[in-house]
C-alpha cells in the first residue's frame, strides 16, 4: 500500500496508507477470499441479527436480555442461528454484488470528482458516499429475498407468540420457506419490502461510507496532534495495526450514526417482510399501516425496538467489516510491492 501525506497548519505530517482502487485489485482472488471472509464474520454477528428482528416484531416492549433468555430457554442456541444457512447462501452473491458496485464506481467517481477540481477530502468524501449508494442498491436484489425468508425463519416458534400477525411456524427450511411464500404471494411476497429496502440501505449506505471517510479523516488528524514533537511538528508513519485501529473507530463511529438515523425504516422494513400478507385475497399492510400500528403498540419510541442490539451489531459490523475489507484488499493486490 503506497503511503500519501497528509499535513495541517501546524506542521503535522501523517504519512496516511493510500487507497487501494479498482484497477489494482485481482478479482478471482479478491472475490474468493471475500466470500470467506465475509462469512466468517457473518457467523459471528447473526445471533445480534435474530434479537434485533425478535424485537422489532414484538408488539410490546421486551428488553433484548429477556428476548435472548427467552429464546435460549424455550428453542435452544440453535434458534440463535435459525435462518442463517439460507442467509449464507444469500450473502455471498450480495456481497460480491455490493463489493464490485462500490469499488468500481468509487474509482469512477473519485477520478471524476478530482477532475472537476474538487478538493481531495470532498473528492473522497463524494466517491465514497455515491460508491455506499450504487453498491447497496445493486445488493439489495438479491439481499430482500434473502431477508424475507431468512426472518420469516427467525421469527417462527414460541417467541414470536406475542405477535399474532407474524407468520406461523410453518416452515421446515429455508428453501420450504422459499417455495411456500413464492407459492402463496408470487415474486412480490420475496420482494416485500424492497422499495423500503432502499430507502433504508442506499441513503444509510452513502452517510455511512462518506461518514467513514471523514471521520478517518478526523481520527488520522488526532493521531498526529497526539504524536506532536516539541518543535510543534510530527512525521508519523503507522504500522498496520494502527491503521486498522484507526479504521475500525472510524467505522464504529459511521456505523453507530447511521443505525440511529435509519432505525424506524427498518423497523418499518422488518415488520413488512415478516408479517403474512394476501390471505383470504387481502393484501398485506402497506408501510403507512404499518407506522400506525407501531404507533398504537408503543408510540413513536416502538419504531426504536432493537436499537440496543442493531446499534451494536452495526458498530461491530462496520469495524469487523472494515477492517476486513481493508485487509481483504492487501491480500488481494495484484504488485504486492505498493503495499509497502
Amino acid at each position: 500500500m503506497s503511503m500519501s501525506v497528509a499535513e495541517d497548519e501546524s506542521g503535522e505530517e501523517v504519512h496516511v496508507p493510500g487507497e487501494i482502487d479498482w484497477q489494482m485489485l485481482d478479482k478471482s482472488k479478491f472475490f474468493f477470499l471475500g466470500a470467506a471472509l465475509f462469512s466468517g464474520v457473518s457467523a459471528t454477528l447473526y445471533p445480534v441479527v435474530v434479537l434485533k428482528t425478535r424485537l422489532q416484531v414484538a408488539q410490546s416492549q421486551v428488553s433484548c436480555i429477556n428476548t435472548a433468555f427467552t429464546l435460549i430457554r424455550g428453542e435452544g442456541f440453535r434458534a440463535l442461528y435459525r435462518g442463517f444457512g439460507t442467509s449464507l447462501m444469500g450473502t455471498i452473491p450480495a456481497r460480491a454484488l455490493y463489493m464490485a458496485a462500490l469499488e468500481v464506481t468509487k474509482s469512477n467517481v473519485g477520478s471524476a470528482t478530482v477532475r472537476f477540481g474538487l478538493a481531495e477530502p470532498t473528492a473522497a468524501a463524494v466517491a465514497n458516499a455515491a460508491a455506499g449508494l450504487s453498491a447497496a442498491m445493486a445488493a439489495q436484489l438479491v439481499w430482500t429475498p434473502v431477508d424475507v425468508v431468512s426472518q420469516r425463519l427467525m421469527v417462527q416458534g414460541g417467541c414470536d407468540s406475542t405477535n399474532p400477525k407474524a407468520s406461523a411456524l410453518r416452515y421446515i427450511n429455508g428453501i420450504d420457506a422459499f417455495r411456500k411464500i413464492l407459492s402463496s404471494d408470487g415474486l412480490r411476497g420475496l420482494y416485500r419490502g424492497f422499495g423500503i429496502s432502499i430507502l433504508t440501505y442506499a441513503p444509510s449506505n452513502a452517510v455511512w461510507w462518506a461518514s467513514y471517510s471523514v471521520a478517518q479523516r478526523m481520527v488520522w488528524g488526532g493521531v498526529g496532534y497526539l504524536c506532536k514533537g516539541s518543535d510543534n511538528t510530527t512525521a508519523l508513519k503507522p504500522d498496520t495495526k494502527t491503521v486498522m485501529a484507526v479504521q475500525g473507530v472510524s467505522a464504529a463511529v459511521a456505523g453507530g450514526m447511521s443505525a440511529l438515523i435509519t432505525m424506524p425504516l427498518d423497523t418499518i422494513k422488518t415488520r413488512l417482510q415478516v408479517l403474512d400478507g394476501d390471505e383470504n385475497g387481502r393484501r398485506g399492510p402497506t408501510a403507512m399501516q404499518t407506522v400506525r400500528s407501531l404507533v398504537r403498540e408503543g408510540g413513536w419510541m416502538a419504531c426504536y425496538r432493537g436499537l440496543g442490539p442493531r446499534w451494536a451489531s452495526m458498530s461491530m459490523s462496520a469495524t469487523t467489516m472494515i477492517t476486513t475489507y481493508e485487509f481483504l484488499k492487501r491480500l488481494s493486490t495484484k504488485n504486492q510491492e505498493v503495499l509497502t
